[in-house]
Protein backbone atom coordinates (compact mmCIF):
# COMPACT_ATOMS: atom_id res chain seq x y z
CA UNK A 1 0.00 0.00 0.00
CA UNK A 2 1.28 3.40 -0.68
CA UNK A 3 1.63 6.17 2.03
CA UNK A 4 -1.21 8.73 0.52
CA UNK A 5 -3.62 5.17 0.36
CA UNK A 6 -2.59 4.97 4.04
CA UNK A 7 -3.70 8.60 4.54
CA UNK A 8 -7.07 8.09 2.89
CA UNK A 9 -8.14 5.39 5.22
CA UNK A 10 -7.00 7.82 8.12
CA UNK A 11 -9.01 10.60 6.63
CA UNK A 12 -12.01 8.39 6.61
CA UNK A 13 -11.73 7.00 9.67
CA UNK A 14 -11.30 10.85 11.05
CA UNK A 15 -14.29 11.98 9.21
CA UNK A 16 -16.70 9.08 10.41
CA UNK A 17 -15.58 9.69 14.07
CA UNK A 18 -16.56 13.17 13.64
CA UNK A 19 -20.23 12.08 12.44
CA UNK A 20 -19.06 13.40 8.83
CA UNK A 21 -20.41 10.97 6.18
CA UNK A 22 -17.86 11.03 2.91
CA UNK A 23 -17.28 8.53 0.26
CA UNK A 24 -14.72 5.89 -0.80
CA UNK A 25 -13.27 5.94 -4.43
CA UNK A 26 -11.03 3.04 -5.56
CA UNK A 27 -9.37 2.50 -8.95
CA UNK A 28 -10.51 -1.51 -9.79
CA UNK A 29 -9.30 -1.64 -13.53
CA UNK A 30 -7.12 0.06 -15.74
CA UNK A 31 -7.07 0.02 -19.53
CA UNK A 32 -3.91 0.97 -21.39
CA UNK A 33 -1.81 3.83 -19.36
CA UNK A 34 -2.69 4.73 -16.03
CA UNK A 35 -1.56 7.27 -13.44
CA UNK A 36 -2.39 5.64 -10.76
CA UNK A 37 -2.47 1.40 -10.26
CA UNK A 38 -5.38 -0.74 -9.76
CA UNK A 39 -6.09 -0.58 -5.92
CA UNK A 40 -5.49 3.18 -5.11
CA UNK A 41 -7.85 5.18 -2.86
CA UNK A 42 -9.48 8.12 -2.78
CA UNK A 43 -11.79 10.06 -0.48
CA UNK A 44 -14.19 13.22 -0.38
CA UNK A 45 -16.13 14.67 2.39
CA UNK A 46 -19.79 16.37 1.87
CA UNK A 47 -17.54 19.84 2.24
CA UNK A 48 -15.86 18.59 -1.31
CA UNK A 49 -12.88 17.93 1.16
CA UNK A 50 -10.63 15.48 -0.52
CA UNK A 51 -7.62 12.91 0.34
CA UNK A 52 -5.77 10.50 -2.29
CA UNK A 53 -5.85 10.18 -5.83
CA UNK A 54 -7.43 8.27 -8.95
CA UNK A 55 -5.57 10.46 -11.85
CA UNK A 56 -3.86 13.16 -12.94
CA UNK A 57 -6.41 15.54 -11.61
CA UNK A 58 -9.65 16.19 -14.20
CA UNK A 59 -11.10 12.84 -12.99
CA UNK A 60 -11.40 13.93 -9.55
CA UNK A 61 -12.78 17.43 -10.13
CA UNK A 62 -15.51 15.74 -12.34
CA UNK A 63 -15.92 12.76 -9.57
CA UNK A 64 -16.23 15.43 -6.52
CA UNK A 65 -18.58 17.48 -8.44
CA UNK A 66 -20.96 14.70 -9.32
CA UNK A 67 -20.65 13.52 -5.90
CA UNK A 68 -21.38 16.41 -3.59
CA UNK A 69 -24.64 16.95 -5.95
CA UNK A 70 -26.35 13.90 -5.34
CA UNK A 71 -25.44 12.69 -8.71
CA UNK A 72 -24.33 9.32 -8.01
CA UNK A 73 -23.35 6.90 -5.12
CA UNK A 74 -25.99 8.47 -2.29
CA UNK A 75 -26.75 5.49 -1.27
CA UNK A 76 -25.24 2.44 -2.61
CA UNK A 77 -21.59 1.76 -4.00
CA UNK A 78 -21.75 3.09 -8.01
CA UNK A 79 -19.52 1.97 -10.74
CA UNK A 80 -17.71 4.55 -13.13
CA UNK A 81 -15.73 4.19 -16.18
CA UNK A 82 -13.62 7.33 -17.17
CA UNK A 83 -12.05 7.47 -20.98
CA UNK A 84 -15.04 5.28 -22.36
CA UNK A 85 -14.33 7.41 -25.69
CA UNK A 86 -11.20 9.48 -26.95
CA UNK A 87 -12.71 12.52 -26.45
CA UNK A 88 -13.36 11.52 -22.93
CA UNK A 89 -10.34 10.24 -22.14
CA UNK A 90 -8.84 13.60 -23.54
CA UNK A 91 -11.20 15.81 -21.17
CA UNK A 92 -10.38 13.90 -18.17
CA UNK A 93 -6.20 13.97 -18.96
CA UNK A 94 -5.96 10.10 -19.31
CA UNK A 95 -3.39 8.79 -21.17
CA UNK A 96 -4.03 7.97 -24.92
CA UNK A 97 -6.11 4.97 -25.12
CA UNK A 98 -6.57 4.79 -21.06
CA UNK A 99 -9.60 3.76 -19.27
CA UNK A 100 -10.45 4.17 -15.59
CA UNK A 101 -12.94 2.12 -13.80
CA UNK A 102 -13.52 3.23 -10.21
CA UNK A 103 -16.23 1.68 -7.35
CA UNK A 104 -17.78 5.09 -5.29
CA UNK A 105 -18.76 4.00 -1.55
CA UNK A 106 -21.62 5.79 0.20
CA UNK A 107 -19.74 5.88 4.02
CA UNK A 108 -22.41 7.31 6.55
CA UNK A 109 -21.33 8.02 9.97
CA UNK A 110 -22.65 5.26 11.35
CA UNK A 111 -20.69 3.79 14.47
CA UNK A 112 -20.92 0.27 12.79
CA UNK A 113 -19.13 1.57 9.64
CA UNK A 114 -16.40 3.91 11.99
CA UNK A 115 -15.60 0.92 14.16
CA UNK A 116 -15.08 -0.85 10.41
CA UNK A 117 -12.01 1.67 9.55
CA UNK A 118 -11.03 1.90 13.28
CA UNK A 119 -9.90 -1.86 13.25
CA UNK A 120 -8.54 -1.12 9.52
CA UNK A 121 -6.37 2.11 10.58
CA UNK A 122 -5.20 0.13 13.44
CA UNK A 123 -3.90 -2.80 12.23
CA UNK A 124 -1.99 -0.95 9.35
CA UNK A 125 -0.61 1.00 12.18
CA UNK A 126 0.48 -2.17 14.17
CA UNK A 127 2.19 -3.32 10.08
CA UNK A 128 0.06 -5.75 9.64
CA UNK A 129 -2.97 -6.76 6.83
CA UNK A 130 -6.63 -6.46 6.33
CA UNK A 131 -8.93 -7.78 3.91
CA UNK A 132 -11.98 -6.03 3.09
CA UNK A 133 -15.17 -7.81 1.16
CA UNK A 134 -17.83 -5.15 -0.33
CA UNK A 135 -21.30 -6.68 -1.18
CA UNK A 136 -21.68 -3.68 -4.49
CA UNK A 137 -25.21 -4.14 -4.22
CA UNK A 138 -26.45 -3.34 -0.68
CA UNK A 139 -23.08 -1.31 0.45
CA UNK A 140 -22.13 -3.83 3.07
CA UNK A 141 -18.78 -4.64 3.92
CA UNK A 142 -16.65 -6.86 6.12
CA UNK A 143 -12.77 -7.29 7.44
CA UNK A 144 -10.38 -10.09 8.66
CA UNK A 145 -6.60 -9.61 9.42
CA UNK A 146 -4.68 -11.81 7.31
CA UNK A 147 -0.87 -12.54 6.94
CA UNK A 148 -1.13 -12.79 2.83
CA UNK A 149 -1.71 -10.02 0.37
CA UNK A 150 -4.13 -10.72 -2.22
CA UNK A 151 -4.25 -8.65 -5.68
CA UNK A 152 -8.09 -6.58 -5.31
CA UNK A 153 -11.09 -8.46 -7.31
CA UNK A 154 -13.61 -6.67 -8.89
CA UNK A 155 -16.51 -9.15 -9.06
CA UNK A 156 -18.88 -7.54 -11.47
CA UNK A 157 -20.77 -10.59 -12.09
CA UNK A 158 -21.43 -11.26 -8.61
CA UNK A 159 -21.28 -7.66 -7.40
CA UNK A 160 -18.34 -8.16 -4.92
CA UNK A 161 -14.88 -5.71 -4.30
CA UNK A 162 -12.56 -7.59 -2.18
CA UNK A 163 -9.38 -5.40 -1.64
CA UNK A 164 -5.96 -6.00 0.76
CA UNK A 165 -4.74 -3.37 2.79
CA UNK A 166 -1.54 -3.47 3.90
CA UNK A 167 1.73 -1.47 5.44
CA UNK A 168 3.59 1.09 3.48
CA UNK A 169 6.88 -0.45 2.30
CA UNK A 170 9.73 0.51 4.44
CA UNK A 171 13.51 0.48 3.66
CA UNK A 172 16.29 0.26 6.72
CA UNK A 173 19.70 1.79 5.27
CA UNK A 174 22.49 0.73 7.43
CA UNK A 175 25.49 3.44 6.76
CA UNK A 176 25.66 6.94 5.86
CA UNK A 177 27.69 7.08 2.63
CA UNK A 178 27.27 8.72 -0.51
CA UNK A 179 25.65 5.21 -1.96
CA UNK A 180 23.40 5.45 1.42
CA UNK A 181 22.08 9.20 0.31
CA UNK A 182 21.39 8.29 -3.08
CA UNK A 183 19.17 4.85 -2.33
CA UNK A 184 17.77 7.13 0.32
CA UNK A 185 16.65 9.60 -1.82
CA UNK A 186 15.43 7.06 -4.68
CA UNK A 187 13.35 4.82 -2.28
CA UNK A 188 11.37 7.75 -1.12
CA UNK A 189 10.65 7.88 -4.89
CA UNK A 190 9.45 4.80 -5.24
CA UNK A 191 7.22 5.63 -1.97
CA UNK A 192 9.16 3.87 1.22
CA UNK A 193 9.62 4.97 4.30
CA UNK A 194 12.91 5.23 5.10
CA UNK A 195 14.87 4.43 8.20
CA UNK A 196 19.04 5.61 7.86
CA UNK A 197 20.61 3.72 10.96
CA UNK A 198 24.46 4.59 12.09
CA UNK A 199 26.15 4.23 15.59
CA UNK A 200 28.00 7.89 14.76
CA UNK A 201 25.67 10.46 15.91
CA UNK A 202 27.99 13.31 14.12
CA UNK A 203 27.45 11.00 10.73
CA UNK A 204 23.72 10.68 11.64
CA UNK A 205 23.14 13.96 12.21
CA UNK A 206 24.86 15.50 9.20
CA UNK A 207 22.80 12.89 6.75
CA UNK A 208 21.76 15.04 4.54
CA UNK A 209 18.33 13.47 2.62
CA UNK A 210 15.03 15.22 4.18
CA UNK A 211 12.40 12.87 5.27
CA UNK A 212 14.13 10.30 6.57
CA UNK A 213 14.28 8.82 10.37
CA UNK A 214 17.59 8.97 11.20
CA UNK A 215 18.93 6.52 14.34
CA UNK A 216 21.97 6.77 16.22
CA UNK A 217 22.11 2.78 17.91
CA UNK A 218 22.73 -0.58 17.42
CA UNK A 219 21.47 -2.23 13.88
CA UNK A 220 20.89 -5.66 14.83
CA UNK A 221 18.57 -4.23 18.00
CA UNK A 222 16.59 -1.87 14.86
CA UNK A 223 15.90 -4.35 12.58
CA UNK A 224 14.84 -6.87 14.97
CA UNK A 225 12.17 -4.59 16.34
CA UNK A 226 11.10 -2.37 13.41
CA UNK A 227 11.99 -4.40 10.46
CA UNK A 228 10.29 -8.06 11.22
CA UNK A 229 7.85 -7.98 8.61
CA UNK A 230 7.14 -8.83 4.93
CA UNK A 231 6.56 -5.56 3.81
CA UNK A 232 10.80 -4.59 4.53
CA UNK A 233 14.15 -4.25 2.99
CA UNK A 234 17.12 -4.49 4.71
CA UNK A 235 20.54 -2.82 2.97
CA UNK A 236 23.96 -2.84 4.52
CA UNK A 237 26.14 -0.11 2.91
CA UNK A 238 28.38 1.20 5.49
CA UNK A 239 31.34 -0.80 4.30
CA UNK A 240 32.26 -1.21 8.04
CA UNK A 241 32.28 -4.97 8.41
CA UNK A 242 31.26 -4.94 12.22
CA UNK A 243 28.48 -2.67 11.44
CA UNK A 244 26.59 -4.36 8.58
CA UNK A 245 27.65 -8.16 9.77
CA UNK A 246 25.37 -6.93 12.62
CA UNK A 247 22.82 -5.59 10.68
CA UNK A 248 22.85 -8.71 8.84
CA UNK A 249 22.52 -10.97 11.95
CA UNK A 250 19.73 -9.57 13.20
CA UNK A 251 18.16 -9.02 9.78
CA UNK A 252 18.36 -12.72 9.32
CA UNK A 253 15.56 -13.21 12.27
CA UNK A 254 13.15 -10.85 10.66
CA UNK A 255 10.70 -11.97 8.30
CA UNK A 256 12.05 -8.83 5.90
CA UNK A 257 11.51 -9.56 2.09
CA UNK A 258 14.76 -8.51 0.95
CA UNK A 259 18.15 -8.08 2.86
CA UNK A 260 21.25 -7.30 0.63
CA UNK A 261 25.18 -6.01 1.44
CA UNK A 262 26.77 -3.75 -0.61
CA UNK A 263 30.76 -5.15 -1.57
CA UNK A 264 32.31 -6.68 -4.42
CA UNK A 265 32.37 -10.39 -5.47
CA UNK A 266 35.58 -10.94 -2.87
CA UNK A 267 34.27 -8.91 0.10
CA UNK A 268 30.72 -10.51 -0.64
CA UNK A 269 32.33 -14.59 -0.34
CA UNK A 270 34.91 -13.03 2.76
CA UNK A 271 31.93 -11.91 4.26
CA UNK A 272 29.78 -15.28 3.97
CA UNK A 273 32.36 -16.55 5.54
CA UNK A 274 32.49 -14.52 8.82
CA UNK A 275 28.69 -14.60 8.76
CA UNK A 276 29.16 -18.93 9.38
CA UNK A 277 31.68 -18.22 11.81
CA UNK A 278 29.16 -16.63 13.29
CA UNK A 279 26.94 -19.25 13.13
CA UNK A 280 24.74 -18.17 10.46
CA UNK A 281 23.19 -21.51 8.31
CA UNK A 282 23.52 -22.09 4.88
CA UNK A 283 19.42 -21.33 4.38
CA UNK A 284 19.67 -18.16 6.00
CA UNK A 285 22.78 -17.14 3.96
CA UNK A 286 20.95 -18.00 0.61
CA UNK A 287 18.28 -14.81 1.54
CA UNK A 288 21.48 -12.63 1.67
CA UNK A 289 21.87 -10.19 -2.37
CA UNK A 290 25.61 -10.06 -2.29
CA UNK A 291 27.12 -8.39 -4.18
CA UNK A 292 23.96 -6.05 -3.88
CA UNK A 293 21.66 -4.71 -7.12
CA UNK A 294 21.89 -5.39 -10.12
CA UNK A 295 24.74 -5.86 -12.48
CA UNK A 296 24.19 -3.07 -15.21
CA UNK A 297 27.86 -1.79 -14.77
CA UNK A 298 27.35 0.25 -12.43
CA UNK A 299 30.54 2.59 -11.05
CA UNK A 300 29.24 5.77 -9.69
CA UNK A 301 27.14 6.32 -6.46
CA UNK A 302 23.45 6.98 -8.17
CA UNK A 303 23.76 4.40 -10.44
CA UNK A 304 24.92 1.79 -7.80
CA UNK A 305 21.80 3.40 -6.26
CA UNK A 306 19.52 2.07 -9.33
CA UNK A 307 20.84 -1.11 -9.33
CA UNK A 308 19.71 -1.88 -5.78
CA UNK A 309 16.27 -0.34 -5.84
CA UNK A 310 15.87 -2.16 -9.20
CA UNK A 311 16.13 -5.29 -7.64
CA UNK A 312 14.42 -4.54 -4.18
CA UNK A 313 11.25 -3.76 -6.97
CA UNK A 314 11.62 -7.16 -8.78
CA UNK A 315 12.07 -9.25 -5.68
CA UNK A 316 9.17 -7.45 -3.66
CA UNK A 317 6.90 -7.87 -6.48
CA UNK A 318 7.95 -11.94 -7.24
CA UNK A 319 7.28 -12.45 -3.80
CA UNK A 320 3.67 -11.23 -4.13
Amino acid sequence: MQAVDQEVLTQVCHWLKEGQSCWLATVVATYGSSPRPVGSLFTCSKKARVVGSLSGGCVEEDLVEKLVTGELASDKPFFMRYGKTEAEATKFGLPCGGQLDIVVEPLNALDSIHVIYSQINSVLNQRGSVRRTVELDTGDSKIVETSKYSPLVYDAENHLLVQTYGPRRQLFIIGTNMVAQYVAEFAQTLDFRVTVVDTDQTKIDSFPVPGVEKVCDLPDDIVLKQANDQNSAIVALSHDPRLDDMALIGAFETRAFYIGAMGSQKTSSARRDRLRALGVSERELTRLHAPIGFDIGSKTPPEIAVSIMAEITQTQYNKN
